[in-house]
């Protein structure tokens, strides 16, 4: 079970209440990873209940949504069996990069999702390996994904890809040299498109290329995912400012504490806030094209879920 309730049966329609569809999806995506996951009774036992204490149990999983959603944009169907495996892989990679993040040599912090991380809970080494065992999962699950070989190619160049040095690891490289500097608005952008933007674009994507989809669907999802994926950090740099660590399951006011560049110090709250809201329009907007194509139920879900990200309090 999670935090939006109780879960539908799994002939839910697609014009059920936003809750109603996020428990429904949410039950079974946990569900899976609880079996996908190595049991701690199989040794090394300690390194897999580290690793079953990152990612079990807590999170939005705006990810694993992401990859829902846009899976009924795609124009052949994607199965949902397809979509749980890329659903998994990209929140495996989301955690392992999380529990590196927090590590005494990144971030240095010691509450994640409510509780003490990882390398609190347990020890640096066992942290470092559990991460790397995560990404190391993260793609065992996409090459036995049940889907044809040009399809698991497919969303495994796209997690590598949004991971590398031109995503996720570049951008966090760019944030540790950034540490007690002034970035203008471009480069913090260009940052933040690759720490966080990457991989919630490959969540859009993902989604899309586990079914069929066209290069016109395609590339509004796109616009809609790198706007979504901005917002995103936005966001969560004005709730550090205005959250608590009760309410946001992390430290707040850590990036002023470390004297960090971002959306708030270079632009101010309301004019973060501002912009956040800005883009939300402007992924809604990128999915125009798509509703005359296939209707406005195809995109129903991501329009909610950028509602979602934007307008969260956690």
């Amino acid at each position: 079970m999670n935090e939006f309730g109780s879960a539908a049966l799994s002939s839910e329609p697609t014009e059920a209440p936003f809750a109603q569809w996020l428990a429904h999806e949410l039950e079974r995506f946990e569900a899976r990873a609880q079996a996908e996951l190595p049991p701690i009774e199989r040794a090394p036992q300690r390194l897999h209940e580290a690793i079953r204490y990152a990612a079990l149990g807590a999170g939005k999983r705006v990810r694993p949504l992401l990859v829902y959603g846009a899976g009924q944009c795609a124009h052949v169907a994607a199965e949902t069996r397809i979509l749980d495996c890329a659903a998994l892989a990209v929140e495996f990679v989301h955690v392992y990069s999380l529990i590196h993040d927090d590590l005494p040599c990144m971030d240095d912090d010691v509450l994640r999702r409510g509780r003490p991380t990882v390398h609190v809970a347990f020890d640096e080494a066992t942290a470092m390996l559990a991460g790397d065992a995560l990404q190391a999962e993260a793609f065992r699950v996409l090459a036995d994904a049940p889907a044809p070989s040009e399809v698991r190619a497919a969303l495994m160049r796209e997690l590598a890809h949004a991971i590398g040095t031109d995503g996720m690891c570049g951008g966090q490289a760019i944030d540790l040299d950034s540490t007690g500097q002034s970035l203008s608005l471009a480069e913090l952008e260009t940052m933040h498109r690759k720490k966080t933007g990457a991989l919630l674009l490959a969540s859009v994507r993902m989604g899309a290329l586990s079914g069929g989809v066209d290069t016109g669907t395609l590339a509004a999802l796109d616009r809609y995912g790198r706007a979504i994926g901005l917002a995103f950090q936005i966001v969560d740099d004005v709730l550090d400012v205005e959250g608590t660590s009760e309410v946001l399951g992390k430290t707040a006011g850590k990036d002023a504490q470390k004297n960090k560049p971002t959306y708030v110090s270079v632009l101010g709250l309301a004019a973060a806030r501002e912009r956040a809201e800005r883009l939300r329009r402007d992924a809604i907007a990128a999915l125009e094209g798509i509703d005359t194509a296939s209707g406005s139920a195809a995109t129903l879900r991501l329009r909610q879920l950028a509602d979602f990200i934007v307008l969260r309090s956690f």
